[in-house]
């Protein structure tokens, strides 16, 4: 039975990531500040292959900041 749920995060978390990529593509800010956001995704991504419950919060942290427009300011 956990293993059904770890993997239904995981396939939460994969589209989430697919999802946030897709979002950071599409902003209209300078070439350094998408080159950042990727970053961070990456380093999301990453951590997902060595804690998933943390990369998912991770993730949503990230989405928050990004759909309320502090992808400006410097990290937390």
């Amino acid at each position: 039975m956990e293993r059904d749920s770890q993997l239904e995060l995981y396939a939460a978390v994969a589209a989430q990531l697919k999802e946030a990529h897709t979002t950071v593509r599409a902003l209209q800010v300078p070439e350094g500040v998408r080159m950042a956001l990727t970053r961070k995704l990456l380093v999301i991504t990453a951590a997902a292959k060595h804690d998933l419950a943390d990369a998912a919060r991770r993730l949503e942290r990230f989405t928050i900041d990004l759909d309320e427009g502090r992808f400006l300011e410097g990290d937390r």
